[in-house]
């Protein structure tokens, strides 16, 4: 192909900038000129776009020593991202750890009792924040500078660390410290509370307290724990967590008390049902039969007025099961023991 013929191809290709092609023809005349009388020379072929960019002559014109792009700066893998105003804020409202917390959260974490038990306790008058009767539990303190005084006795400003217990609980003991606190399950754990210092040196003592009750003639899993956060969750009837119970009972049951049960009574002015009822096979070694009833609101001697509402009558009442979490078969009345992240799990507390 000729110049001549370049050249016309060249003013018939249609371009939105005249003084670029202008100046683009004849930087090309040049370059195909030098071409064509130094055979040792490259010969050039252009890319034709249309819209002039500088760029694309300086590249024809340096193509034997192109220039090599700048690298892109590395981000350091250690640097904190950076995050939109609306974000930051609402981390912060929600997630970063403070110092300052609500008056409730830290009795509970403190061990004194359940969120809403250290509530009441807020509302009763019986909580003091530096001198001062406090009945907000929204108030927001600091337990390493303020002095907070539950029923007379002063919150340590060093929290004990998180302690869970499962224990099978055995016939004839409440499930708070009241006036027999020596009929208390808490009573259970006096060497686990003597020995506490010599297995965690410089760590202050836990206030134990149970999660839900049993009643006094009610045998079976009951957890106890310091962590008001974790009660409760746990306890709440949000958490959706079933309790199988094994009833005992003193007399024959037939089809149509199980159907009686399994319809349910009215308690306290809600009409409860159970998520499950079965009669057992006959062991051996037993003369009464054993009924399996599963309830998941766990409302004040609700089995009892289940089966009370079916004209039974209970001669003795376990619970072996909260959530996916059993009573150890093996493990004796009055006996404990302390629950490890998967059996944590198996309650609802923990990643999932």
């Amino acid at each position: 192909m000729t110049v001549s013929a370049i050249t016309t191809a060249l003013s018939t290709f249609h371009i939105s900038k005249p003084s670029s092609l202008s100046y683009t023809h004849l930087h090309f005349r040049t370059l195909l000129s030098h071409s064509l009388s130094s055979p040792s020379s490259y010969f050039i072929t252009p890319w034709i776009h249309p819209t002039y960019y500088p760029r694309h002559l300086h590249v024809t014109a340096y193509v034997n020593s192109p220039t090599k792009k700048k690298p892109k700066p590395t981000k350091d893998p250690t640097s904190e991202p950076r995050y939109s105003k609306a974000a930051r804020r609402f981390y912060n409202e929600n997630f970063k750890e403070s110092s300052s917390q609500r008056l409730s959260k830290v009795l509970a974490a403190a061990g004194v009792a359940s969120r809403r038990s250290c509530e009441e306790l807020i509302f009763d008058g019986r909580v003091t924040v530096n001198g001062s009767v406090c009945n907000t539990p929204q108030t927001r303190v600091d337990p390493k500078k303020d002095m907070i005084y539950v029923n007379g006795n002063r919150l340590p400003k060093k929290l004990p660390p998180k302690v869970y217990l499962a224990l099978n609980k055995p016939k004839g003991y409440i499930c708070s410290a009241g006036e027999s606190e020596t009929k208390s399950v808490l009573s259970l754990f006096n060497d686990y509370m003597k020995s506490w210092d010599k297995r965690n040196p410089g760590q202050p003592k836990p206030r134990l307290f149970t999660v839900g009750r049993l009643d006094v003639a009610t045998t079976g899993l009951i957890i106890v724990t310091n962590d008001g956060e974790f009660a409760q969750k746990i306890s709440h009837p949000s958490s959706g967590l079933s309790k199988e119970y094994i009833a005992t009972i003193d007399g024959p049951v037939h089809k149509r008390h199980l159907v009686a049960i399994s319809e349910g009574t009215v308690i306290d002015g809600v009409h409860c049902t159970p998520d499950a009822v079965e009669l057992l096979p006959q062991q051996p070694d037993k003369t009464r039969p054993r009924l399996r009833i599963v309830v998941h609101e766990g409302r004040n001697h609700e089995v009892r007025e289940l089966v009370k509402s079916a004209g039974l009558q209970i001669y003795s009442l376990k619970r072996i099961r909260i959530g996916a979490f059993r009573l150890p078969p093996d493990l004796l009345l009055s006996k404990y023991i302390e629950l490890k992240p998967p059996q944590l799990k198996a309650l609802g507390w923990g990643e999932k």
